[in-house]
């Protein structure tokens, strides 16, 4: 029982402190794993770490589970991924049910009606930078072949964007590749 506790501390403590998300919970979490239990050495880490980043998905969650899987099974790895999410969880209940209890106030109304534009700007700017990115990487040509494409499968023949993100990569990966 004292294993599935110190999972949870090890895991937990990261998520509280680290804030930033995925990349400011590594060095934390490298620290419990490998200097505070010894779980796991500094070259296994690292190894962990390259495999993780490869793999889509949060890497702080990859690594809980694998190294809680190592020590305490099946378990130890809901106990983990549990400890790491438990921080946010928390957070936004409580945040939520703030918002909640405050949604008729005319400043919440403020605050979130200037949130929209904020999200839109930053949406744009990404998708700015992914259009740049692709211009240089892939070209002019399989930029505006794509963008066309994306956009009448989208809006005139109304596609799901699943189904042309998928095309998409098969674009790239048999074409362009």
């Amino acid at each position: 029982m004292l294993i599935y506790w110190q999972i949870f501390l090890a895991f937990f403590i990261p998520a509280i402190v680290g804030y930033g998300g995925g990349p400011a919970f590594i060095p934390l979490i490298r620290n419990e794993v490998v200097n505070t239990y010894g779980w796991v050495t500094l070259e296994k880490f690292a190894e962990l770490l390259a495999i993780a980043n490869s793999l889509p998905g949060p890497i702080a969650t990859k690594i809980a589970g694998y190294v809680a899987f190592q020590v305490g099974g099946v378990i130890g790895v809901i106990v983990a991924l549990f400890a790491l999410i438990a921080p946010s969880l928390l957070a936004m209940l409580f945040l939520l049910g703030l918002l909640n209890k405050f949604k008729d106030s005319p400043r919440v109304k403020v605050m979130t009606g200037l949130i929209r534009p904020t999200i839109a700007i930053l949406l744009g700017v990404l998708a700015y930078e992914f259009f740049f990115k692709s211009w240089v990487s892939i070209g002019s040509v399989h930029t505006i072949i794509i963008i066309v494409l994306s956009f009448l499968f989208l809006e005139r023949w109304k596609m799901h964007p699943v189904y042309v993100i998928i095309g998409s990569l098969f674009y790239g990966a048999f074409i362009i590749a």
